[in-house]
């Protein structure tokens, strides 16, 4: 079934796009990938469904985060091509494969966004409480399209300004969490401490059946951090600049969502977290520190921004990589000044049914979407994963010993995280309200395997 027998991985590379991102632009979109709306308002979610044992299931799914882009770094450090995932699966597995996943990334983004567009309309209720939804996620689309068909230098230098915002933020609400903690601030009618860990039910409030469903929304958290790889190809350095974002992951997992959600849990009991607005801004809006909750209001919009932006940006890369293959319409391969103009402006076309939605199913879409992004997310990490384990079976020991940066507890890290993605889709077929996300998804997968094959996409010889 795979390709490199035909395809060797030492090949020619395509003609790269002149490269526009530094490797500080790199390691900044790798950290503002692990914080967004995920973080900011569908931790909310999770710490309702799983109490304090959400600490453990961030952990968890940090854990396969790590190994599917420590996967795909080594794959991208070995071979910095347009298409990234798409065609290493493509090469790797089959072209079916890379056909299939590169168009799941794009579903996947484009997903993501309509839920960071309805989580920035949620956001300005903080101001706007009688403002219609759908306004604010017009309005959010014309900034965040303006944004994506500027240059590649202008949406690292974007990205950059964005990711010291929200890291900034989460630092500072962890700093000021740990105040409040140690000299007893804030209403003194709220507990606080670890005492919250074990009050309301104790740490499994709702036990392992509440735990397993927090394991959906804690990967949406995720999602998107794949983009490392996508973002690789347009770096100045990839054998430099991929490894040192990776190997952030691990601190990245543990600061920003573990310390800040122990945080949020030890100064707000978990069932006062009921989501009708983010976390982190209901902190200090219930401890009565009212500007830093209108500060911190600006921060997540700043994040869901950024996500949009960076989710843009990616999708765009893939499809456009795609079309060079002759997997999509070759319009969309067309760049200007390095950016893919037709597949962004597609792509906003597209997120246009986030106007819709917001209109129509205002205090449901955000539920909706976020499950059927973690389908999509968890569908790329797998063909990620598969992948790296069949390039492993192409090449010889020198090849791999040669490898500047391998995989770490080969295999064990890689079957661990490829059966943790497999019983996450055994969750959503176990619990009810994901079961129309498990049949959309499904249904995307025989849909784009349909018109494959209709297309005639399965015959075209490769264009490497």
């Amino acid at each position: 079934m795979g390709t490199t027998a035909t395809q060797p991985a030492d090949a020619p590379a395509p003609t790269r796009r002149r490269p526009g991102l530094t490797s500080r632009h790199l390691h900044f979109i790798a950290l503002g990938s692990a914080i967004g709306t995920g973080l900011f308002y569908g931790s909310a979610g999770a710490i309702q469904a799983a109490g304090p044992s959400v600490l453990l299931v961030y952990l968890l799914g940090g854990a396969v985060v790590y190994f599917m882009l420590r996967a795909l770094g080594e794959m991208a450090v070995r071979m910095p091509i347009p298409g990234s995932f798409a065609e290493y699966t493509r090469r790797f597995l089959s072209p079916w494969a890379g056909y299939l996943t590169g168009w799941m990334f794009a579903f996947e983004m484009l997903i993501v966004c309509l839920a960071d567009l309805t989580a920035i309309a949620i956001y300005m209720r903080f101001w706007f409480p009688d403002t219609a939804q759908w306004l604010w996620v017009a309005l959010t689309l014309l900034i965040v399209g303006a944004a994506n068909l500027a240059s590649v230098r202008w949406f690292g230098e974007l990205e950059f300004a964005f990711t010291i915002v929200k890291v900034g933020a989460v630092i500072a609400m962890i700093a000021g969490g740990a105040a409040i903690l140690a000299f007893g601030l804030g209403d003194p009618s709220t507990p606080t401490g670890l005492e919250n860990l074990t009050a309301d039910g104790g740490f499994l409030p709702h036990g392992p059946g509440g735990m397993i469903s927090a394991f959906i929304l804690v990967l949406f958290a995720f999602g998107g951090t794949e983009i490392i790889g996508v973002a690789g190809t347009e770096a100045e350095d990839p054998a430099r600049a991929v490894p040192k974002a990776v190997n952030t992951v691990p601190v990245r997992i543990l600061l920003f969502y573990v310390l800040a959600i122990g945080v949020i849990l030890l100064i707000t009991p978990w069932p006062q977290i009921t989501g009708e607005q983010s976390p982190f801004v209901q902190i200090f809006d219930t401890l009565g520190v009212n500007w830093a909750a209108a500060l911190l209001n600006v921060v997540v919009i700043t994040a869901a921004l950024s996500a949009i932006n960076a989710d843009l940006f990616g999708a765009g890369r893939v499809v456009a990589g795609m079309a060079r293959q002759r997997l999509a319409p070759a319009a969309l391969s067309r760049t200007v000044r390095g950016v893919p103009v037709v597949t962004t402006l597609a792509m906003l076309g597209v997120l246009v049914v986030g106007v819709v939605l917001n209109w129509a199913l205002p205090e449901r879409v955000f539920t909706i979407v976020a499950s059927l992004a973690t389908f999509a997310t968890v569908f790329v990490w797998l063909m990620i994963l598969l992948a790296q384990v069949a390039s492993r079976r192409g090449m010889s020991r020198a090849e791999r010993d040669a490898l500047q940066f391998p995989v770490p507890l080969w295999p064990y890290g890689q079957v661990f995280a490829i059966v943790f993605i497999l019983f996450t889709f055994g969750i959503m077929a176990w619990q009810s309200q994901y079961h129309t996300a498990l049949a959309v998804g499904v249904g995307f997968v025989a849909v784009m395997s349909a018109v494959y094959l209709a297309t005639g996409r399965h015959r075209l010889p490769a264009a490497d």
